[in-house]
């Protein structure tokens, strides 16, 4: 059995829903769910080093903007204390996080730009429909894997939307 920790932002407006979500993901698959809190750079360093002495094999960093201005620290410390992470987002497998799933922001981006154009034209923005995630990303670096220690099984591998090598 493996126990995975959530690291969430406990002030942030997401953490309540991503442990409910996570927590539940987690005892599905028979494993044992952990919460780890940081809302400021300092207390990441201090969730880390207590999670390398703990028996936490995999780290899920939850959506919050500390996190997002903090990812080359997470993604270092992650490396230094040989902890496999997923992220939210591509952008932290392109600069050497172990994996990442969730929404393009290039999508997103498109997204957002239909939605400028309709405003433009005249479309009253209180109208106009709430838009969720078209496409979802699985991004894996084999070379963070490699220096994990770690093999990616052949069948995730072939489910991602770009494997780093």
């Amino acid at each position: 059995m493996t126990d995975i920790a959530l690291l969430v932002n406990p002030a942030g407006s997401l953490a309540e829903i991503q442990i409910k979500d996570t927590k539940e993901a987690v005892q599905k698959l028979g494993q044992r769910f952990h919460v780890a809190n940081a809302s400021s750079q300092g207390e990441i360093d201090l969730v880390f080093a207590a999670i390398s002495q703990s028996k936490v094999g995999a780290l899920v960093v939850g959506t919050d903007p500390i996190f997002a201005a903090s990812r080359g620290q997470l993604i270092a410390l992650a490396a230094r204390y040989k902890i496999p992470a997923i992220y939210n987002i591509r952008e932290y497998s392109e600069a050497g996080g172990l994996m990442s799933y969730g929404g393009s922001l290039t999508d997103a981006g498109r997204q957002a730009a239909v939605y400028v154009s309709r405003i433009l034209k005249g479309e009253n923005p209180a109208d106009l429909p709430v838009i969720q995630p078209t496409k979802f990303e699985l991004t894996i670096n084999l070379k963070t894997a490699k220096a994990l220690g770690l093999t990616v099984p052949p069948q995730l591998l072939a489910r991602a939307d770009e494997v780093i090598e």
